[in-house]
């Protein structure tokens, strides 16, 4: 490997410690919990040491070491994370960190610098963070690292990307099918408003069903246990113990902690349902409405792109301006993706460009097919 491999190398892992640095960093500042503010803190001044650790190797080989900045997929996340708070970008953080932990294996010097076993340390001080099954921090704290906006029902970013996407490519299609049967522009118009809305709520419908489906679920597993913790509190008692020592709680202090919390029955199905059922009874899955809303208001806004500009224009002029703001929707939509991806924002926005436009050529050959069977 020459001086120049070596170097580009060097720069591609000095770039990904600068970026882990400075979102490690937001993290901290924007988590309200002294703790886990810390536990972020920590991890940012471990990952800028990693920088300087490649800033030394690019030095060494007579090299301008380079001033890097956070890049794209980084400084979203920050803002994301300033806005929203840490919990919102978490999951997608731990995909990152999960995907990234193993990329030091193959170097020497990062082997040699002991960098591999941190990065997987790290890994899975995240992954710990981001999972519902995370201990030794409040039931709520728990509930907000989950990365679940209720709202929404799982990961709230890839939500909010994903269900634009599905608004945009499916009435881009539609729309592009329509033009391609050379229906009148009204018609045209007609079609995009009444795809927009159809799929709107049936999106909506979908998320109310699905949360309340989760909820009413939760509801019961929660009366079961309740049930049982009248009915059997003996054996309620050692169950708790034993998650207490599965947890890596001595035989004894798991035992005593179990009697204590027994005694008090509310507090005893709060924690039997936390622990063992994994349900933040104060949650529940969140609002069914909000989800519901949530979905069709994501749905319609990429929807809007390809329909909108036939408010105005009619013909080809509107086809033209329709697939123009489709095309910079899918671009926008496909960097979005690379946030939680890891591929790079341009190869992830002219991917989606090419799908999406292969999409709507498809769907409107079909329809100047069916325009021509029809009209003879």
């Amino acid at each position: 490997m020459t001086d120049q491999d070596s170097r580009h190398r060097y720069t591609a892992n000095l770039q990904g410690e600068v970026d882990s640095a400075a979102l490690y960093e937001t993290l901290s500042k924007a988590e309200k919990n002294p703790q886990l503010a810390q536990v972020y803190s920590r991890l940012a001044a471990i990952e800028s040491a990693h920088a300087e650790f490649w800033k030394r190797q690019i030095a060494a080989l007579g090299q301008h070491v380079p001033q890097l900045r956070p890049g794209f997929r980084t400084r979203a996340l920050e803002w994301l994370a300033r806005r929203f708070g840490p919990s919102f970008v978490l999951p997608t953080v731990n995909t990152l960190e999960q995907m990234d932990s193993g990329s030091y294996e193959a170097q020497p010097e990062a082997v040699a610098g002991g960098l591999p076993a941190v990065e997987r340390s790290h890994a899975r001080i995240i992954e710990a963070l981001a999972s519902p099954a995370a201990t030794g921090l409040s039931g709520a704290t728990l509930a907000r690292l989950e990365g679940r906006h209720r709202g929404m029902g799982g990961n709230a970013l890839r939500a909010a990307v994903l269900g634009a996407n599905d608004g945009l490519v499916s009435n881009l299609s539609l729309i592009m099918g329509v033009a391609g049967a050379n229906m009148a522009p009204r018609a045209i118009l007609v079609t995009g408003l009444a795809g927009l809305l159809a799929g709107a709520f049936s999106m909506a419908l979908r998320e109310w069903l699905s949360v309340n489906t989760a909820r009413e679920s939760a509801q019961r597993q929660i009366s079961t246990e309740a049930a049982e913790l009248d009915q059997i509190p003996q054996e309620e008692q050692e169950e708790l113990a034993l998650i207490y020592q599965a947890k890596g709680v001595p035989e004894d202090l798991a035992k005593t902690l179990a009697q204590q919390l027994i005694a008090n029955k509310k507090t005893a199905l709060d924690t039997l349902v936390r622990e063992e059922l994994g349900i933040d009874p104060d949650e529940l899955g969140g609002s069914a409405w909000i989800a519901a809303a949530t979905s069709f208001m994501l749905f319609a806004v990429g929807a809007i792109f390809p329909v909108a500009p036939y408010f105005a224009l009619a013909g080809t002029p509107a086809l033209i301006a329709s697939l123009a703001a489709s095309g910079v929707a899918l671009v926008l939509i496909g960097a979005g993706t690379a946030l939680f991806t890891g591929r790079g924002a341009f190869f992830s926005g002219v991917r989606q460009l090419a799908v999406g436009f292969a999409a709507a050529g498809v769907t409107f050959g079909i329809g100047k097919l069916i325009g021509v069977a029809v009209t003879g």
